[in-house]
């Protein structure tokens, strides 16, 4: 970024030389950017290129303005608005540019800081200099006004002079450098250094020579005098301002408008003693806060081509903190005090301790202190320098009282002549409630080195008259206690087969039915002949330990009510009541047949131990398309088997080298369990026919009449089952061996999801749909070339062999 402002600076040099902008379009340049969305930056580098500089801004920003009013006229609109004479000044002044550039001026303002990194004025933390700093309060006049008969007139301004009647004419001239107006067939008139007034009237004398009727008793002729355009004037501001030196501005600029345009005052200027000097004479000396705090606007005095203004330093700067509604800085006068000082601020904030104030001074070699009392607000006389402070009250009362607990009204109250014992503190809160332990109320009462000490209260006895009342003092905090505060809260407990089981309160007489009630009432589920409820033992006079833990009762309800158990049976605090399940109550539990059988869909087991027979019979037996022996079953995981998966899985992680993360292994929700179909229905009710649970489901595929090697073989492969082929031609069927397989190891996985070793090639049962897998041999340490080729062919084969049995096992 400093690259870019290096760049625009030697630029802006260079281009400065050949070429000159105009303070016009120096705006529009600005307006059009702004437009197109451009930024800060990018506009500080288009003005550069085109040679306009920080000084040429800053003048634009002081001098250049439009007549927003001006603006909306079009050119052959006849415009009697007053505006500023053009030929008096050199540049076009703030009133030719007010409303239509006064956005861009203030981009300017910004622009032309940022060009060499100048940091904008910071808010003054003095009262009343940030005046001349907002842009929304520029003080400049309106120049549209009605024509003021006190305004002196002189060379430059514009005279129109109207006359209708018997004759209509318009006469506009200016006034001429040495005073004079010339006006056709009357000739030269001096009007400089008259008021409108006078001006009128010696113009009238003037015209009765041509016009005779208009000095009738009856006039037919009229005339009037108004103010075209407006004359210049140069003001020169001197002493503390921000920008000392002489401005042009309009001949109706009044003196904070001349401040404004210099910047406002600075740091050490004053805004108490501005002076205005005229031909040499000190004409007036304007206090600005009269204007801010009285509002008085006649201060604000219009000014006179070469008028000199004056900004002296302060006298006395005092700061002022703490508990006042404007914390600032204050210029003080010579002899005024702090109940000025006060004024100024706008007095003292609700919570400001108001009977005396502190006064931090610098006597030339220490620091003093001065606390100043209310009474001497008026007297005491500020110097500079001086630190006045405003405390906040003290966070204490003076007449406070509380009553708090089992009373109607708690909360706090006034101590005096209508609350000022126990018995009047317990009316005014509109008595105890029926809950009020009555017997011993506590006052908390603070002792004078802020300590507490209680003080017992016979409620009782004092409501019936029978103890003497007791005097308050201010800061006693009554407490009346309820019973309910003197001991744990009471409560049951409701476990089991209700639709809401928790904890609920307890209420005098609450007997069983009340809380099954309360808890939502039984669900479908819910035993009515066993309820029980367990007790606490309770004895707190009891010197030794028992053996009773609890005491039981058993109950049985019917319609709602207790029929059998203890009579009248009534529930105690913390008492805890088991609804039971009824040992008949089962939901249905689903099982599933899909495959070839004649009705397949989900069933519900009727009964407990019902069998895969079972099921086939219910789903109406096999279908002639049905593979039998291919049948499996699979079955949902539940937690038991799940926990035995994880333990086992966990242990053989802690023993395994490499460990793995147990929740990262995805174990599944289901597993298929080895079957043999035909047997079971052939022999039902025998081991073959397994038990079947809830969410089981039985697949019957059709016939499959190939078979399938994979594994370390030169080739995994599929072929067409042969009846009564060796395991030796399946091998063949798929190259042989691999290089590393484990011949002896070869292992068959059939479609009912039992697998069975082949110990050799002879004794090797083969059926349709089955798969003969060849495990691998582990690498030989010092492996070679040639071996780690085969490793990766048998990886590679094993990896197949594993995607297969996942394949076949889903």
């Amino acid at each position: 970024m400093k690259k870019i402002f290096l760049v625009a600076f030697f630029m802006h040099l260079f281009i400065g030389l050949f070429a000159q902008v105009s303070d016009e379009q120096v705006i529009n340049i600005v307006k059009d950017a702004r437009e197109q969305g451009k930024g800060q930056e990018e506009i500080i580098m288009i003005l550069s290129q085109k040679g306009v500089t920080q000084d040429q801004l800053m003048r634009i920003k002081s001098t250049y303005n439009m007549d927003s009013q001006q603006s909306k006229q079009g050119p052959d609109v006849v415009n009697r608005m007053r505006k500023e004479n053009p030929t008096q000044a050199k540049q076009p002044t703030k009133t030719k540019q007010k409303q239509g550039y006064q956005q861009e001026q203030t981009y300017l303002d910004t622009l032309s800081l940022k060009m060499f990194d100048v940091k904008p004025r910071e808010e003054s933390k003095i009262f009343g200099h940030n005046i001349f700093n907002n842009e929304l309060l520029t003080f400049e006049p309106n120049v549209n006004i009605a024509t003021p008969t006190n305004y002196i007139l002189g060379p430059g301004d514009e005279i129109i002079i109207d006359i209708w009647g018997d004759t209509e004419e318009t006469v506009r001239q200016y006034i001429s450098p040495d005073g004079t107006l010339t006006v056709p067939k009357i000739g030269p008139i001096y009007l400089a250094g008259i008021s409108i007034k006078e001006a009128t009237n010696r113009l009238k004398q003037a015209f009765t020579r041509i016009y005779s009727s208009m000095n009738d008793s009856h006039p037919t002729t009229f005339m009037n005098l108004s103010l075209g355009e407006i004359r210049s004037i140069r003001i020169s501001v001197m002493g503390e301002v921000m920008t000392p030196g002489t401005y042009t501005l309009p001949s109706l600029a009044s003196l904070f408008h001349v401040l404004y345009s210099a910047g406002g005052i600075n740091d050490i200027g004053s805004l108490r003693s501005i002076k205005l000097h005229r031909a040499n004479k000190e004409l007036a000396n304007v206090d600005i806060y009269d204007y801010l705090l009285k509002g008085k606007s006649s201060l604000d005095i219009q000014l006179q081509d070469g008028d000199v203004i004056v900004v002296s330093p302060y006298q006395n700067l005092v700061v002022l903190e703490g508990k006042v509604k404007r914390p600032l800085s204050y210029e003080m006068l010579d002899g005024e005090t702090v109940h000025d000082l006060l004024d100024y601020a706008g007095g003292f904030k609700g919570d400001a301790y108001k009977e005396a104030i502190r006064v931090i001074r610098n006597s030339g070699s220490k620091h003093q202190i001065y606390n100043i009392d209310a009474p001497d607000f008026e007297t005491f006389v500020l110097t500079d320098g001086d630190e006045v402070s405003i405390d906040s009250i003290i966070n204490r009362y003076e007449n406070k009282i509380e009553i708090y607990g089992a009373v109607y009204r708690a909360g706090l109250y006034a101590l005096g002549d209508k609350i000022s014992t126990v018995k009047q503190l317990i009316e005014k809160a509109e008595g105890v409630r029926g809950d009020a332990f009555l017997n011993r109320a506590v006052i908390y009462r603070e002792k004078a080195d802020r300590t507490l000490e209680i003080v017992s209260v016979d409620i009782k006895g004092l409501l019936e008259n029978k103890v003497e009342d007791i005097k308050l003092q201010k800061n006693d905090k009554l407490y009346i206690p309820s019973i309910f505060d003197l001991h744990e809260e009471y409560t049951i407990t409701m476990n089991g087969a209700v639709q809401v089981p928790g904890t609920y309160k307890f209420s005098e007489g609450m007997s069983l039915e009340d809380a099954v009630i309360q808890a939502g009432g039984l669900n479908e589920e819910a035993s009515t002949v066993k309820i029980d409820v367990a007790r606490r033992i309770k004895n707190p006079k009891s010197e030794e330990t028992g053996d009773l833990l609890a005491e039981n009762y058993t109950l049985t309800l019917k319609d709602g009510l207790i029929v059998d158990g203890e009579k009248d049976f009534t529930l105690m605090p913390f008492d805890e009541v088991y609804i039971r399940k009824s040992p008949m109550y089962h939901i249905q539990k689903n099982v599933s047949v899909e495959g070839q059988v004649l009705y397949s869909g989900r069933y519900a087991l009727s009964k407990k131990g019902e069998r895969l027979s079972d099921l086939v019979k219910r789903a109406g037996g096999v279908s002639s398309d049905a593979y039998v022996s291919g049948a499996r079953l699979v079955r949902k995981m539940n937690k038991d088997e799940r926990e035995r998966v994880e333990s086992t899985l966990k242990i053989a992680n802690q023993s395994s080298k490499d460990s793995i993360d147990i929740k990262s292994v995805d174990i599944g929700e289901i597993y298929y369990v080895g079957i043999e179909l035909s047997k079971a229905l052939a022999n039902p009710g025998s081991e073959y026919d397994v038990v079947l649970r809830e969410g089981d489901i039985l697949r019957v595929p059709t016939y499959i009449g190939t078979v399938k090697i994979s594994g370390t073989v030169m080739y995994p492969n599929t072929v067409v089952y042969k009846k009564g082929g060796q395991l030796s031609h399946y091998i063949d069927q798929a190259g042989g061996f691999g290089d590393r397989a484990k011949k002896r190891k070869a292992f068959i996985v059939y479609m009912n999801g039992t697998v069975s070793k082949a110990k050799s090639f002879g004794r090797a049962r083969i059926e349709p749909g089955c798969e003969i897998i060849v495990p691998i041999k582990s690498p030989r340490k010092g492996v070679g070339l040639t071996e780690i080729m085969s490793l990766a062919s048998s990886t590679t084969s094993m990896a197949a062999m594993v995607t297969s049995i996942m394949n076949m096992t889903k």
